[in-house]
């Protein structure tokens, strides 16, 4: 895949958020609830439970979900990759890299999510992260284009059953 000139996108609008400081967690919900169509998710990182409940809702609203996680992400103690699952999330395991470090929402095919912020209740309380978010239907394909190849090399995780007993 060739690199997009950021000149193709320059006029695009944009906002920027910082932690500490500023409410990045909810930025992303906000423009998670913007979602008409489809939300693509990448994460290295994912315990946010503001975050995974907006994925939720958006898919109770008929918006199609898919997710990408790092595969530590099935083994982590506070994940949000069980409860995605659980509410018919479906979800895929990058395990190909040695990490898979994304931290990446694309809404609509037009809207990117990008950042240093990890989806957690760490990256908006304690650490110094940003956000940017950038609506530009040429950038969001490319970054569509390239989770799709993630999504390609990656595992599907099926649903777990609950035991009743």
């Amino acid at each position: 895949m060739n690199p997009l000139n950021a000149s193709s996108f320059k006029d695009a609008p944009y906002k920027v958020c910082f932690t500490p400081g500023s409410d990045c967690a909810q930025e992303i919900v906000n423009e998670i609830d913007l979602a008409k169509k489809s939300i693509f998710v990448q994460a290295y990182s994912f315990t946010s439970a503001p975050i995974a409940k907006a994925i939720v809702n958006a898919k109770k609203r008929g918006v199609e979900v898919n997710v990408i996680l790092d595969k530590g992400q099935f083994s982590q103690k506070y994940s949000s990759a069980k409860f995605l699952q659980n509410q018919g999330i479906p979800l895929w395991k990058d395990s190909k890299p040695a990490i898979a470090h994304n931290k990446i929402i694309i809404i609509d095919t037009k809207t990117v999510i990008t950042g240093s912020f990890n989806f957690t209740k760490a990256a908006q309380e304690r650490n110094a992260e940003n956000v940017l978010i950038i609506s530009d239907a040429t950038l969001a394909n490319k970054y569509k284009e390239n989770w799709d190849k993630r999504q390609s090399a990656s595992i599907k995780e099926l649903p777990q059953s609950e035991d009743i007993n």
